[in-house]
């Protein structure tokens, strides 16, 4: 399954390979990036821990369960996938500051454990300190990827030179097929919500999202296909761009194109930015708005839109190019190609595989 699953517009030209992930959970492995240290002190346990098997709600579930306490008072920064191994952080609010067996919490380390409970499952605490406050969303700089691609189908020159494209221009900042759910239903279910059908609390949270990002993805997919996803058309600025601050979440503009504007954007200090849908007018305007509104006048995006605007969220701004940090790779056979680099908090690694060809998942539409 790739992030262009749906019909989104690759920017680096057809697919240069096709290969499958995850055919082990050590295939994918995902380390987050902390964005600050613990205080020492305080009434939260902060833990470290790597997962094999397990998403973070479920890894959540059993921390709750192991420090006998409510599902809230578990805190993390990021969702991370359940066919991976991965490395983030929990905190546990323990109001008596006294840590429960840290032993107990192991998963999948007792050798007496069946062998395929243990293939499944397993949880290891790396580090724990004290801390002053829960762990917030997004509280994290950023996630290191190790990924292995294999049965890969291709010629390795011109593979090569697609992994140089990407570290050199980057790739369109899509959300991933995560945002959609497994069966990519996530959007009939809030076009449903919005038509009146009652939901779940942290159910309306997801699919708001959803339609959120949706809309989203076909404003980028447009302006990948115009072939000004990364601000320019024809060597010059568009009309009326917003424009979106490298590792933040901070926009400025619109504002006349400038020789300043266009070094900042060849640094990839800035980049442009798509519309997070809400109530209010856009903030772009003259050429880019055009582009984003003719993008979204399809009828299912106007009933995204309206049930967004009911919805009372706000207009907000997303970059539409992402560039990968330190990206490396290595063959470790004809047919197996490992990559390794660092997205930022919000950016996914299915839409830089997505830029390289057509990445298949087992067992997964």
């Amino acid at each position: 399954m790739s992030a262009l699953d749906s019909g989104l517009a690759r920017a680096h030209g057809e697919a240069a390979l096709d290969a499958r992930i995850r055919t082990t959970a050590e295939d994918f492995r995902v380390e987050e990036l902390p964005s600050f240290e613990p205080s020492g002190s305080g009434e939260h346990l902060l833990l470290t821990v790597e997962k094999r098997g397990m998403n973070t709600a479920f890894a959540a579930k059993r921390l709750a369960q192991w420090a006998g306490v409510g599902e809230m008072a578990i805190g993390y920064a990021g969702m991370k996938d359940r066919h991976a191994v991965t490395r983030q952080r929990f905190s546990v609010h323990l109001p008596k500051r006294v840590a429960p067996d840290l032993a107990a919490l192991q998963v999948g380390a007792d050798a007496q454990a069946p062998a395929d409970v243990v293939a499944a499952e397993q949880l290891q605490v790396i580090e724990h300190h004290w801390h002053s406050r829960k762990l917030p969303r997004g509280a994290l700089a950023g996630n290191r990827f190790v990924l292995v691609l294999r049965e890969v189908r291709g010629q390795r020159e011109v593979i090569e030179a697609r992994l140089h494209a990407i570290a050199a221009h980057g790739v369109p900042n899509y959300f991933g097929e995560q945002r959609f759910g497994r069966d990519g239903d996530n959007i009939a279910n809030a076009l449903a919500m919005f038509a009146g059908r009652r939901v779940r609390r942290e159910q309306r949270g997801v699919l708001l999202s959803a339609a959120r990002s949706q809309l989203f993805n076909r404003v980028l997919s447009a302006r990948v296909a115009a072939g000004n996803w990364a601000g320019l058309q024809d060597g010059r600025g568009l009309e009326g761009e917003v424009w979106a601050l490298e590792g933040s979440r901070s926009v400025f503009g619109p504002e006349p194109f400038s020789e300043s504007l266009a070094q900042r954007l060849a640094d990839f200090d800035i980049h442009p930015s798509g519309p997070l849908w809400g109530r209010g007018e856009l903030r772009s305007c003259d050429e880019v708005a055009a582009l984003e509104l003719d993008a979204l006048a399809d009828d299912e995006s106007l009933a995204l839109r309206l049930g967004l605007e009911q919805a009372g969220l706000e207009h907000e701004r997303r970059a539409l190019r992402l560039r990968p940090s330190d990206l490396q790779w290595q063959w470790l056979d004809p047919e197996a190609l490992e990559l390794s680099f660092t997205l930022p908090a919000g950016a996914y690694a299915t839409v830089v595989l997505a830029e390289l060809g057509e990445v298949r998942e087992p067992g997964r539409r």
